[in-house]
């Protein structure tokens, strides 16, 4: 039998927390960096003790590794969806690859900023964006039209992959002073000029 309190189990109750948890190193880490999170710091803005943290995370840097793990599966999701829907041609494909990403990232710039920028200065985070990495060369190597060989294919995901984190952390970061519209479409046509960089 399972024990309610308040109409909840234990389980949603711990879960709420976990919730609070997360949320509360997402607002840190993603605005003002992983030097703001720390055990006490969350726990006070999530109004939480120390016990419901050590509950759920073994330390602080498990939290922020459960806080880019979650926001790198949001980004990664919204990709895939995008390039495994129906698209006429390449160029409608690359665009909807790249309005989703910018979808996530505007919505809400905390996920942008710790996915891309957080993992060059947190140790705690650095080896997660380092695994996460493949995923999305990946994804734009499977959108490779016949490459000349697949070292080509290797190389030219794994670029693109890098030239569009770097424009998207300087977007993020303000220094590339561009409108959405206008950094969209250039990704798109620097996808598109890869892919024949690649193709066979």
């Amino acid at each position: 039998m399972t024990r309610s309190w308040a109409g909840t189990t234990l389980a949603e109750r711990r879960e709420e927390r976990r919730r609070r948890l997360l949320d509360v190193g997402l607002e840190l880490l993603g605005t003002s960096g992983a030097a703001a999170v720390s055990v006490r710091s969350v726990c006070r803005a999530a109004g939480l003790t120390d016990r419901y943290f050590y509950e759920n995370f073994a330390d602080r840097d498990a939290l922020l590794v459960a806080v880019f793990d979650e926001v790198a599966a949001e980004f990664g999701g919204a990709l895939v969806s995008a390039v495994e829907a129906d698209h006429p041609d390449k160029e409608t494909l690359a665009r909807a690859a790249v309005e989703a990403f910018l979808d996530v990232m505007v919505a809400d710039p905390r996920k942008g900023r710790v996915l891309l920028i957080e993992p060059l200065s947190s140790p705690a985070i650095g080896g997660q964006g380092l695994a996460v990495s493949p995923m999305f060369v990946a994804l734009v190597r499977a959108q490779l039209d016949e490459p000349s060989s697949e070292d080509d294919a290797l190389l030219g995901a794994t670029a693109i992959v890098g030239a569009l984190t770097s424009l998207f952390v300087r977007w993020l970061d303000g220094t590339l002073e561009v409108d959405r519209d206008t950094l969209s479409a250039f990704c798109v046509r620097l996808l598109l000029t890869a892919a024949s960089l690649t193709a066979g």
